[in-house]
């Protein structure tokens, strides 16, 4: 058997251990590095924007409208880069905006599960959560959907607490789920919506009635302010936010599958074991099951990114709480014991790679680094070693903490924190070295002539018109037949030929990057 019905005499978790492990894993990494292509640099350049020429009502991207997020987490951000701009640069203290919401969604999912199944459950979630392989890169990059997640949560906590007959859950509730919409727009509501049966389930009016009083305006608040202003905007946004959460979108693809069992582990086998053990009491279940079914036919039906897992890892969690002090001690020690070697293992890589790269040793990795980043010197800080070092000799502690139920969560959540803490102090500026635009537009800037008022663009995406903005300033124009700009800048593969009629005035790309080049053109006179 799986499970086993015992009384748990095991120690309580100290809150100040799960307090400052939640605060290192949050915090490392979120900032000390450039905007990175992609989702970071798209959303940083998003809050740019905002703070810089006050487009607080509608997404904009170098300019131009960005009608694929909703605006909430932007705000916060453009908030935080502007309250902190003395202290940080702007891009590192806007990022701060998701490990806010992060420890939101942290503190509303233990929250939850505390109210779901109890105090075990409630301090065990958040640390399942933080040794979820899926959330690791999401929530230390600028990303909206952790604000969906953190506002889904406080909906299930205000669900869970109705279920129990506490009318103030309908505060929570309301506010979740109100909030979810602007955060992270159909998804986000998505996410909390699979609460909100939960006062009808009681039959409990008045909680029903409380929550759609906070839910409706802080939902409609935003859409009926941007409708009024710009009624194109809004018909925009709309437009593509159906296509792109619309259910009926294709059928499930292998890669789904393959996403989905290493994104959510370990928190997706311990979801089918926290069902095993409950099936006898399925009313237990009933409201994270649905939420995850509900999240799952949305993401099988859809895109198969990691991103598109996040809103399953919600509900997902909170049944794998349901088992977690059920289970018998030697599949607890079994899963305990795969997740401190394989961090273990892991760990010792990244030291070894933070060896290659100050030492040279071993020579063959040291090559490696160069190879991928040519002309990159790393140059450790005393306190970064002794953080490092000091996160190691915690680690390996923490190997002979006592029988618990809460030691194999814990052991995950540590691993998982050590590994990225490692990254974060010994990798960090080698990653960042071949991720940022910045070299390249500088040198693309001092390449274009100061009098060049209009630049077509060719080939490039959201986080490099993004990155432009930011770094430089530098705008560009989609081609148009009416309007004929006299130079050019395109992102395509190397040995690229200029065609007929323009000339090629500069290229440049980021370090160790193989495969993508940029291009400057003139056009012929």
């Amino acid at each position: 058997m799986l499970f086993g019905s015992y009384q748990d005499n095991s120690p309580r978790l100290p809150t100040l251990v799960l307090l400052l492990l939640a605060g290192i894993y949050l915090l490392a990494g979120i900032t000390g590095h450039d905007p990175w292509k992609g989702e970071d640099a798209v959303h940083i350049g998003i809050a740019h924007d905002i703070l810089t020429r006050g487009n607080w009502l509608f997404p904009h991207i170098a300019g131009e409208p960005w009608p694929h997020t909703a605006p909430l987490y932007h705000w916060v951000a453009a908030l935080l880069g502007h309250t902190l701009g003395g202290l940080l640069e702007f891009h590192n203290a806007a990022r701060l905006a998701t490990a806010l919401f992060g420890a939101l969604y942290l503190f509303a999912l233990a929250g939850a599960a505390r109210a779901f199944h109890g105090a075990t459950a409630g301090r065990a979630a958040p640390l399942l959560a933080i040794g979820t392989l899926g959330l690791l890169l999401p929530i230390h990059e600028a990303q909206p959907a952790i604000a969906g997640l953190a506002f889904a949560a406080l909906a299930y906590w205000g669900g869970g607490l109705i279920l129990q007959g506490k009318t103030h859950g309908a505060l929570l509730l309301g506010a979740g789920l109100g909030l979810a919409f602007p955060a992270h727009g159909l998804v986000g509501l998505l996410m909390a919506l699979a609460i909100l049966p939960a006062p009808i389930f009681r039959r409990d009016w008045k909680s029903l009635g409380l929550t759609l009083a906070i839910a409706l305006p802080l939902m409609t608040a935003w859409p009926l302010l941007l409708a009024n202003h710009s009624p194109e905007l809004w018909a925009e946004w709309w437009q593509n936010e159906s296509a792109e959460a619309t259910l009926a979108r294709g059928l499930p693809e292998i890669q789904h599958f393959e996403q989905l069992i290493w994104a959510a582990w370990p928190v997706l086998p311990l979801a089918f074991l926290g069902c095993w053990t409950h099936r006898h009491h399925v009313n237990k279940l009933a409201v994270p099951f649905f939420g995850t079914l509900l999240t799952l036919v949305w993401y099988l039906s859809g895109s198969s990114r990691t991103l598109a897992i996040l809103p399953m890892l919600l509900p997902l969690t909170l049944l794998a709480t349901a088992g977690i002090e059920y289970m018998r001690r030697g599949v607890a020690n079994a899963f305990n014991w795969f997740g401190v070697i394989t961090f273990t293992f892991f760990s010792a890589l990244v030291w070894l790679g933070a060896s290659a790269q100050a030492l040279d040793w071993p020579p063959k990795i040291a090559g490696n680094f160069r190879k991928l980043a040519p002309g990159h010197e790393v140059d450790y800080s005393l306190f970064a070693l002794a953080f490092a070092v000091t996160l190691t000799v915690a680690w390996m502690l923490s190997w002979r903490l006592p029988r618990a139920t809460w030691r194999a969560s814990l052991h995950w959540a540590a691993g998982t924190t050590l590994m990225w803490a490692l990254v974060a102090t010994l990798w960090l500026s080698w990653i960042d070295y071949g991720k940022s635009y910045r070299p390249v537009i500088a040198s693309l800037r001092a390449a274009l002539p100061a009098e060049a008022s209009c630049l077509e663009r060719k080939s490039l995406s959201a986080g490099q018109l993004a990155s432009l903005d930011y770094f430089a300033g530098i705008r560009t124009q989609a081609v148009a037949p009416e309007r004929k700009c006299a130079w050019r800048l395109i992102a395509e593969g190397k040995n690229r030929k200029s065609p007929a009629g323009w000339t090629e005035r500069w290229q440049g790309h980021r370090p160790g990057d193989r495969d993508e080049r940029w291009y400057l053109e003139q056009r012929n006179e």
